[in-house]
């Protein structure tokens, strides 16, 4: 069981359909990093960046939101240009991604969607959490916690 958490940040609706989700989060975080958007985000939790996968439409063939932010201790003052949620309790399964980022993270993907991992995902939202492990080159590791029954 993972401690809900509420997240400010940028959101956008893709698909994993004809590498769209591929072409979308790339655009998300450049803007999320060119416009130096975590300075921006008020009642800060920490640094870490989350990139959080929710309202599926069906499983990860459908179109999903995806969000990248920060944890923060309230939701009372969201930036006009960003967005406010809070995600519930949940039960997750913990995998690292290891290695050069992004690929080891797409790496790690690719592995639960061809069910090279074996897990029962429920598809409420999936999340990684890129702290400062993250930028340590081929040493790099995320965390990604998945959804499941």
């Amino acid at each position: 069981m993972t401690t809900g958490f509420k997240i400010i940040g940028i959101q956008i609706r893709t698909t994993n359909q004809n590498s769209q989700a591929q072409q979308d989060l790339t655009h998300l975080w450049s803007r999320f990093i060119s416009d130096n958007l975590i300075e921006t985000i008020p009642n800060k939790c920490s640094n870490d960046i989350f990139a959080i996968y929710t309202d599926y439409e069906s499983d990860f063939t459908g179109r999903y939101t995806a969000i990248i932010g920060v944890t923060v201790s309230s939701l009372d003052k969201i930036p006009s240009d960003l967005i406010g949620r809070e995600f519930p309790n949940a039960k997750f399964q913990k995998l690292t991604a290891k290695g050069l980022i992004p690929a080891a993270v797409a790496d790690t993907w690719n592995k639960i969607w061809n069910n090279e991992i074996s897990l029962e995902r429920s598809y409420t939202y999936d999340y990684e959490v890129y702290g400062s492990d993250s930028q340590k080159g081929n040493n790099s590791e995320v965390d990604i916690y998945i959804s499941i029954e």
